[in-house]
């Protein structure tokens, strides 16, 4: 009689090849390059800096969900991500609900729908992350902890996109706080279509990583460099410290629980 030791197959992962892993820290390198390069340049550079940051980390979120979750994963995250986000900036747009009546600039190239396309590019940048994190946080809240994190992004993003004039909203006499610009009916926006899109994925997108696959460190490392950026850069270089508070206090608020599971070493569960 033989006595043999019984591994459950999801934990059999050997990691992603040498190969994978070098394009895929490349490319978060030149991500997070292109955001230090933010508040350095102006004029045209700023918008190339702006173009090319939206489609660099777009670009390292469908292929690290590839080479860890498989092509199904990626085309469908892909596919749905990106015309999920085009249907609700075009209601947004067309409607002012959820996020209030606001307007693009021409600035930022080719459009549908009268929407810039690289939009729903900015929309793949953070769906991918805050899915990993709501799954690996909770099992039956995972719309709204992805939709609170979604919102989260965003108290950052727009000041920063307003302030460049890259879109604008009608004026507000209710605000978000410290950001007079942008109306609070925004962050409700945020809120709500971000917990409809984030069921959405959920409900679509395979939960078990590939038997040989890249873990979520790349995207760890893009998460704790969005709260670090965003609370530094709001603070010495946009001159604009509530945003820095706001955004720090709900976006770490969404990310730290995370973190800490991680460090706490319970193992993954997607």
């Amino acid at each position: 009689m033989s006595i043999r030791n019984y591994q459950p197959r999801r934990r059999d992962r050997r990691g992603a090849t040498t190969f994978q892993n070098i394009f895929l820290y490349a490319i978060l390198a030149l991500a997070i390059g292109l955001q230090i390069a933010y508040p350095l340049v102006h004029g045209d550079a700023l918008l190339y800096v702006t173009i090319a940051t939206v489609y660099s980390a777009a670009g390292l979120m469908i292929f690290h969900s590839w080479i860890s979750y498989g092509a199904r994963y990626s085309i469908t995250y892909l596919v749905v991500g990106f015309f999920g986000a085009l249907l609700i900036e075009h209601i947004g747009l067309t409607t002012g609900w959820p996020f209030g009546k606001y307007s693009y600039d021409a600035s930022l190239g080719a459009t549908f729908w009268k929407i810039p396309l690289i939009v729903p590019f900015a929309w793949l940048m953070i769906c991918h992350p805050m899915l990993i994190i709501a799954r690996r946080f909770t099992s039956f809240w995972v719309f709204l902890y992805g939709g609170i994190g979604l919102m989260a992004w965003d108290l950052f993003l727009d000041p920063q996109m307003v302030s460049a004039h890259r879109w604008t909203w009608e004026a507000s006499s209710t605000h978000v706080p410290f950001q007079p610009e942008i109306p609070l009916s925004n962050a409700a926006g945020w809120l709500f279509a971000g917990m409809g899109l984030m069921a959405l994925l959920h409900f679509l997108l395979p939960k078990e990583r590939r038997k040989i696959g890249a873990n979520s460190a790349a995207v760890n490392i893009f998460l704790e460099w969005t709260l670090f950026s965003g609370i530094i850069g709001n603070l010495f270089f946009f001159h604009r410290p509530g945003v820095a508070l706001i955004g720090g206090l709900v976006m770490g608020a969404v990310l730290l629980p995370y973190l800490f599971t991680l460090r706490m070493g319970r193992p993954e569960s997607v």
